[in-house]
Order: structure tokens, then sequence, then C-alpha cells
């Protein structure tokens, strides 16, 4: 058997980011195709991809932009193939926009960003993918838009103290959105949050204590590794 091939959708302004995940998973043992999501780059046939992954963005997934409606068209024609997907942050709110509606995606009031702890629902610990996280996680999460935790579709995983609705899973089959960033390792965390401390300063965050507190989140992280093991079946 060959490689299986991940689909990597980027959403972001720079084609490269930090975490490089896209190399991650280069290194796990999968094939990645990584198409530049914002500038409208995406592959013309979805067949013969084993999974697809989205990254997060500045958008929203609500907004009234090209990519974005392109990739909800792909999203959709990816769940009618079966293909499993996991998004991050906008690409978890983009699946969720596509899949359930795009009212499940709204503007909070306030930022939710900082280094916590999540509490993983019972539903978590038969999961493919979030049964590492039981019975709870630690992770850094940034986030002014959230998905509504009420969908009938939306089996929740994880919640934090002011958003129901961490980590889902769409009805029973293998599409997940994370809302946090378990991407990021310990050594990136410091330099992510300088590259960004003016949005997040803004946001609310401190940039001092965010450092202080941040953590190589291993079982955040299992979350990623699972995804490579259940697409690589």
């Amino acid at each position: 058997m060959g490689q299986k091939r991940l689909l990597y959708l980027h959403n972001g302004k720079s084609k490269q980011t930090i975490a490089r995940l896209e190399e991650r998973f280069a290194a796990w043992g999968l094939e990645v195709d990584h198409y530049w999501a914002w500038q409208n780059e995406f592959p013309d046939d979805l067949r013969g991809y084993d999974g697809i992954f989205l990254s997060g963005s500045p958008h929203g997934a609500y907004e009234d932009i090209p990519f974005i409606h392109r990739e909800h068209q792909l999203i959709s024609e990816a769940a009618a193939l079966g293909i499993p997907m996991l998004g991050i942050c906008f690409g978890s709110q983009i699946l969720a926009s596509a899949l359930c509606g795009k009212d499940q995606v709204f503007r909070r009031e306030t930022c939710e960003i900082g280094n916590k702890w999540l509490q993983a629902t019972p539903a978590a610990a038969e999961d493919s993918i979030a049964a590492g996280i039981v019975p709870q996680v630690y992770m850094f999460v940034w986030h002014n838009d959230e998905v509504r935790a009420t969908h009938p579709d939306m089996t929740i995983l994880a919640a934090s103290d002011q958003c129901p609705n961490q980590i889902w899973r769409y009805k029973d089959q293998p599409i997940w959105g994370i809302q946090g960033h378990p991407e990021i390792t310990l050594e990136q965390a410091p330099l992510w949050f300088e590259q960004n401390r003016a949005t997040m300063e803004r946001d609310g965050g401190d940039i001092a204590q965010l450092i202080a507190t941040a953590d190589e989140a291993i079982a955040a992280k299992s979350m990623l590794t699972r995804f490579v093991t259940f697409i690589s079946r």
C-alpha cells in the first residue's frame, strides 16, 4: 500500500506558518498536497484523498469572500464522498458553517484567549481522535468567532469555561473541529505570541503570562496524531 494522501487547505494570509504543521503531517507518514486556499488554490478533484485538514484564518466563516464560498462547497463535496476532515480554529468554524448552517458561527462579544483547561464530555472517551483528552486537556485558545453548541448534528467533545463548543464531531462521521490550537509547540509558542503581540494584546491577552503558562500540550496534540492514524488505516 502507498502513502495515504492528505489535502492541506491553508487559509492564512502567509503561505507558511510558525507551526509548519504540513511538515509534521508529512513526517507522520502522509503524502501532503498543500493548497493555499487564501489565494484561491484548490484541487480540481477530491477523489484520491484520504483526509482533509483545514487551517486557521484571520477571516470569519461568514464573510463574503470567494475562497470562503469555494471552501464551503469543497467541504460539502468531501462530506458526501465520506472523506475524513479535521479543522482547527477557522477550519472548525467553516466546517460547522458548511455542514450545519451558516448561522452556526457567530462573533463573540469578547475574545477568549489563554492557555486553558478544557473539560471533555463523556462522548470524548469513545471518540477516535479525542479519547486522549479525557477527562480534561490543556490547550491554547484564541478566538473572536465561535461555533454554537446546540446543533443536533454536533457531538460536543470538550468545552471551556467561556465556550461550550471547543471540540466537536459532525454526527457520527469522521469530521472534527477544534477551536483551539494544539498544533503550536512549546518551542514555537513564544515566537508566535511575539509575532502576534499587538493583536493578542488588543484581544485581552497578556503576552508574558501566555509565555509563562505555555505547555507542550501533548494530550491536545494526540488529536492530530490520532487523526493521522485514523486516515492511515
